[in-house]
């Protein structure tokens, strides 16, 4: 389940359109450069956005009720974040390292019930982390169910972060991608410890708290600040610390903050 939801964090972050990779405020310092995560090959050839909605996406005003949908949602779940940080783990998922605590189902549920009001559960199927099984397979089996029962999706990752959140790190956040005839089209992240929201609509740019937002200028590996991470899979984690050692010595610096969302946004 975990590389399902980081699509969603890879979607407001570089593939579909340019956005700040700033880390939350509590890690901001003023008048430092702006710090990015390295991907020049995205910054030379990063297409012209559309002034138009292509047939295969929704129309804009569809897209604009979506996230705005999105937003209060993420906003209802980051309240419920904000109370409960610290929160007991009730029970592990993949193993011992993959937590789930009962914050973790009451901001999926919130965020359900805030688009099944809006748009029905029959146009808009619900994918959420916390009902979904363990293991590829079962993401794979999830997806492709919720992709054949209608055009729009939306995949939800109630708590990303959930690790920093038991241990009362406010370093997590509200990840939210909606995906029409299998094409993300809308996306946001709501850190609500720092109280940022990041929102995009496919070709329309990304938004921190409404201002623009885009990636930096970096285009040399050794002025990249590397986002890694600490796979809960056994298996993951071998080849992802090589891969950081590897990349230590090229780049700025390297960072685990725990949480994709917050490290990609």
């Amino acid at each position: 389940m975990q590389k399902l939801f980081l699509i969603i964090a890879h979607f407001l972050s570089a593939e579909a359109f340019p956005i700040s990779s700033k880390l939350p405020n509590i890690m901001h310092r003023p008048n430092l450069p702006k710090r990015t995560f390295f991907n020049s090959a995205h910054q030379k050839n990063t297409p012209k956005m559309k002034s138009a909605a292509s047939s295969d996406e929704p129309d804009l005003k569809t897209m604009d009720r979506i996230l705005g949908t999105a937003k209060k949602a993420a906003h209802r779940a980051g309240e419920i974040m904000r109370n409960e940080n610290g929160a007991t783990v009730i029970e592990t998922k993949y193993n011992a390292k993959d937590l789930l605590t009962k914050v973790d189902g009451m901001c999926q549920e919130v965020i359900q019930k805030e688009v099944e009001s809006e748009f029905g559960s029959e146009s808009h199927s619900f994918l959420g982390e916390e009902s979904v099984g363990s293991g590829a397979e079962a993401s794979k089996r999830a997806l492709r169910e919720a992709l054949d029962k209608s055009d729009f999706v939306w995949i939800v990752d109630p708590i990303d972060g959930t690790t920093n959140f038991v241990h009362s790190m406010p370093l997590s956040a509200v990840s939210i991608g909606v995906t029409y005839r299998g094409k993300i089209v809308v996306g946001c992240i709501y850190d609500p410890f720092a109280d940022e929201m990041f929102s995009a609509i496919i070709g329309k740019g990304s938004f921190m708290n409404g201002n623009p937002i885009k990636v930096g200028a970096q285009s040399e590996i050794g002025a990249a600040l590397v986002a890694a991470g600490s796979p809960p899979n056994l298996l993951n984690l071998a080849p992802s610390l090589r891969g950081i050692k590897a990349l230590a010595p090229k780049v700025r610096s390297i960072r685990m903050l725990g949480s994709a969302a917050v490290m990609l946004a």
